[in-house]
């Protein structure tokens, strides 16, 4: 595969994860579709495997190493879901995985990666950078780094969601992504675009964590330090430069949500929804009710709902 990921890479990948990840289902709601005047449809990777997309292109990148570097073993940093999600993966596969998280990840998640196998390795954010933490324990190069976002198997596997979801719901015309350092942003614009090149894709983030939005309006990697957002998952300091490469190529534009809107949210989807759904995937709903996207005039419209 080349840097760059293509629509034929996620078909790929979607083959790679036939019979092994959750096809996840679609859920709409009425009062909601009434709340935001439009058809909303809802793709629930929350119940993925570990809970999240991630697992998506965890799987299509480890499973993809070669028969040395899975006996080697792999290393990640993640404060969450790709974290589990690479354990878990490797917990699947017979691979020793290591993981470098920050000491402010959620207990819950630093927990469920120690539980699927993975040696856990602790760094203080305010004055270490995961980058440097992975030098320095894999000095040697002997095991396989696998970033979070910015790697083309990760982007293709991520892609998979968006491809199940246009065929379970043919009639789409315009999708709703959260975006943190861009991986499932840039992997739904991919298979979206080679299925329905005028559907259109729109990312989302926290207006205190808008490094992407920043980033895809000037072209260039703006990074943030530590966004203090609620939506956790969103907290990466910058996109990458492959993933910006393909929003600048295939997403439409990028919008910005308050915190507040982005709690209520949250409340929407646990009352109307009957969904219990973090932060970063609320992010959708809450640009759809604060009119910071309006739907197109057909009324079809998808919110890629995730745990990041």
């Amino acid at each position: 595969m080349s840097k760059y990921p293509t629509f034929q890479n996620v078909c790929d990948a979607a083959e790679r994860l036939e019979g092994v990840c959750v096809r996840t289902p679609v859920l709409s709601n009425r009062w909601i579709d009434q709340l935001v005047g439009a058809k909303v449809y809802f793709k629930c990777e929350n119940t993925q495997h570990i809970g999240a997309f991630k697992f998506r292109g965890a799987y299509n990148a480890v499973s993809q190493l070669s028969a040395s570097q899975k006996k080697a073993g792999v290393i990640a940093y993640s404060s969450g879901n790709h974290a589990q999600a690479i354990a878990r993966v490797c917990q699947l596969l017979g691979i020793s995985a290591t993981i470098i998280m920050p000491s402010n990840a959620p207990k819950i998640k630093r927990q469920a990666t120690e539980d699927y196998g993975a040696v856990v390795v602790e760094y203080n954010p305010e004055n270490q950078t995961r980058e440097e933490i992975a030098e320095q324990i894999n000095s040697e190069g002997r095991l396989t780094l696998l970033p979070p976002f910015n790697h083309p198997h990760i982007i293709a596997g991520q892609g998979t969601a968006a491809l199940e979801l246009i065929q379970q719901q043919p009639q789409l015309d315009q999708i709703l992504v959260p975006c943190g350092g861009g991986g499932l942003l840039s992997g739904t614009a991919i298979a979206i675009k080679g299925i329905k090149p005028l559907c259109e894709v729109i990312g989302v983030e926290p207006e205190l964590a808008d490094d992407a939005t920043q980033s895809f309006n000037t072209g260039k990697i703006v990074t943030i330090d530590y966004p203090d957002t609620i939506a956790d998952g969103t907290r990466t300091l910058s996109v990458g430069d492959i993933t910006l490469a393909v929003m600048l190529d295939k997403v439409e534009r990028m919008e910005t949500v308050s915190e507040e809107m982005i709690k209520q949210a949250v409340r929407v989807l646990f009352y109307q929804l009957k969904q219990v759904v973090e932060p970063s995937g609320a992010l959708g709903l809450a640009a759809l009710m604060s009119k910071k996207v309006k739907p197109k005039k057909t009324s079809w419209n998808y919110i890629k709902r995730w745990q990041y």
